[in-house]
């Protein structure tokens, strides 16, 4: 139970194997395109120096601890060899997804967990041609997973509670915040509450009701402030005095009101969604160094707020 499979070594890939080792498994990174593998471990370790020199690294072992827990691989047996569980990082294409999980189950044992990093494939699609079902759930990550620690348990139909519960606990030990769904849908739940919160702002913005910087405000200098440590339901449950029936007595008409206005669901890539787009570009400008200029603050502050989280 101390190896770990990580398939794909992009973004995702690199950041579970970061996850992983954090927590002292031994991570096997497999790509499909030779030397890609070992170059995600080059990339780790110069992350996991940086992170060490911040003071910010996770787990307790040093940084060439983590990476010497590391090894990449261009063949899928040798990768997969003693694995108890392997997470999927493909890009998000059904076909190919399907088929990595083919190819998987054909050389791991009946007991292996098969998870996928997917964002948006329920897990009755992406496990529709494996043959033991049973073991297979999506661990969905919000990126970039290593700073942020929530991830989303998606069980297939026929997903056991063991493998539900095995995952649960892998998850805690190296460092996330795993919740799990009782059942698949569509979007999961955080796309789902981002979903919806996209869709509002967009349609704020878009009849003219607030700029694309003052929407962001209300989420990042609002709600954002709460929602970073507590959520929703915690939320309305503090602001009445006798909690969350006293809140639903007080603002549960308005809030029904409020619903009922909203207008139909966007179209987000439509004619009006160029002076939305013209109006976000002239903030930040969609070219690669403004993007990744405000990529790499993201992730810092993500990290600090991920630390002062700990610290509470």
């Amino acid at each position: 139970m101390k190896n770990i499979t990580v398939i794909g070594s992009g973004l995702i890939g690199r950041s579970w194997s970061m996850v992983f080792a954090s927590g002292g498994y031994n991570v096997r990174i497999f790509d499909n395109q030779p030397g890609q593998a070992a170059n995600a471990i080059r990339e780790i370790r110069k992350q996991m120096e940086e992170l060490e020199g911040a003071r910010m690294l996770r787990g307790e072992l040093s940084a060439s601890q983590q990476t010497a827990l590391l090894s990449s691989h261009d063949d899928l047996a040798q990768a997969l060899e003693g694995a108890f569980f392997v997470q999927e990082c493909v890009f998000e294409q059904l076909e190919v997804k399907q088929k990595v999980f083919q190819d998987i189950e054909r050389l791991v044992g009946k007991d292996v967990i098969l998870s996928s990093s997917t964002s948006c494939l329920v897990p009755s699609a992406v496990f529709s041609k494996v043959q033991n079902k049973s073991r297979c759930l999506v661990s969905h990550p919000v990126n970039p997973p290593y700073y942020v620690r929530l991830v989303e348990l998606v069980p297939h139909p026929e997903t056991t509670p063991t493998v539900m519960d095995t995952t649960h606990a892998l998850m805690t030990k190296v460092g996330q915040a795993p919740v799990r769904l009782r059942r698949e849908i569509d979007g999961f739940a955080l796309n789902r509450v981002q979903a919806a919160i996209i869709a509002e702002s967009w349609r704020l913005v878009q009849n003219g009701i607030i700029s694309v910087k003052d929407i962001d405000l209300v989420m990042s200098e609002g709600l954002g402030m709460r929602y970073a440590f507590i959520g929703p339901m915690e939320t309305i449950h503090l602001n009445a005095p006798e909690g969350l029936e006293d809140y639903m007595k007080r603002y549960g008409e308005g809030l029904k009101r409020v619903l009922a206005s909203f207008g139909p669901v966007p179209d987000f890539c439509g004619e009006g969604s160029r002076s939305i787009a013209k109006e976000m570009c002239e903030l930040i400008p969609n070219d690669r160094q403004h993007l990744t200029a405000r990529i790499q603050r993201r992730d810092q502050l993500l990290m600090a707020l991920s630390k002062l989280k700990k610290e509470h």
